[in-house]
């Protein structure tokens, strides 16, 4: 079910249903605009990437779509179903593993399905560990869990692999693709790295002053984005203000899918 705050206008026929929507969308505090007429479409089983400098506005767009924030008397329509991956894995140090990941669920199996979830993340094996005694792959293996958990229409990655060393980082690519494939919610992930952006998005945004200011969807498979998506990395970084020739560790990228420690 849909939470809509204006009716939704008639999609053309070749548009793919959309899992999220803005349309005109503006946010401002005080005096300052943050978002600013933004329109917006997330389809359904689609992978994006948004892009942008600090203060372009990422965050209050990720809140709105998190529910978050107040969005009444606009044109806003999300899923009722959304999970939120943030940077901190925010884990309950107080509540093992299992219970962290089964948090909100209702009903007499939410321990077989955070166990469930927690194998699906390669967790098995620490199910009644203590958040603490957990590496930074394994917290952000169970807050991937815990949102998926909940099967939503919608997710919402926040930075969720920045406080990662690059091996894991790269792992951990390679397992949210892996249950993407497998769930495949819409997602929406903020990140401030292009070559991330491209190996795992099916279409890269760059947002800044508020506004969406650079659309570039990728027709490459995913773990062969090589010479093809060369210049396209020096477009993205342009619109981040920097200047790059066309050649960089993308140009190897390969997207393992091992387990991340």
């Amino acid at each position: 079910m849909n939470v809509a705050f204006a009716p939704p206008p008639v999609p053309p026929e070749d548009t793919a249903p959309s899992a999220a929507r803005l349309r005109g969308f503006t946010r401002r505090f005080g005096v300052n605009t943050i978002i600013d007429g933004l329109d917006l479409d997330i389809a359904e089983g689609e992978f994006v990437a948004l892009l942008g400098r600090s203060g372009s506005g990422k965050t209050t767009l990720l809140r709105t779509l998190a529910g978050l924030d107040d969005v009444a008397g606009q044109d806003v329509v999300v899923p009722r179903s959304r999970a939120v991956v943030f940077q901190d894995a925010r884990l309950m140090p107080w509540k093992p593993v299992w219970r962290n990941v089964a948090l909100g669920l209702r009903g007499g199996d939410m321990r077989a399905r955070a166990e469930a979830a927690l194998h699906e993340v390669g967790l098995g094996h620490r199910l009644d560990a203590w958040p603490l005694t957990l590496s930074g792959g394994e917290a952000q293996r169970t807050a991937l869990a815990r949102a998926l958990v909940r099967e939503p229409e919608l997710l919402l990655l926040d930075e969720p692999f920045a406080a990662l060393d690059a091996l894991t980082r790269m792992k951990m690519h390679g397992l949210v693709l892996s249950l993407w494939r497998a769930h495949r919610p819409a997602v929406m992930m903020v990140t401030h790295d292009v070559d991330e952006a491209m190996a795992l998005a099916d279409r890269v945004l760059v947002l800044d002053k508020g506004r969406i200011v650079a659309e570039e969807r990728i027709a490459a498979e995913r773990g062969s984005r090589t010479a093809a998506i060369r210049p396209l990395r020096s477009r993205l970084l342009r619109h981040l203000g920097v200047e790059a020739p066309e050649g960089s560790y993308a140009d190897v990228v390969a997207i393992p899918t091992g387990p991340a420690r």
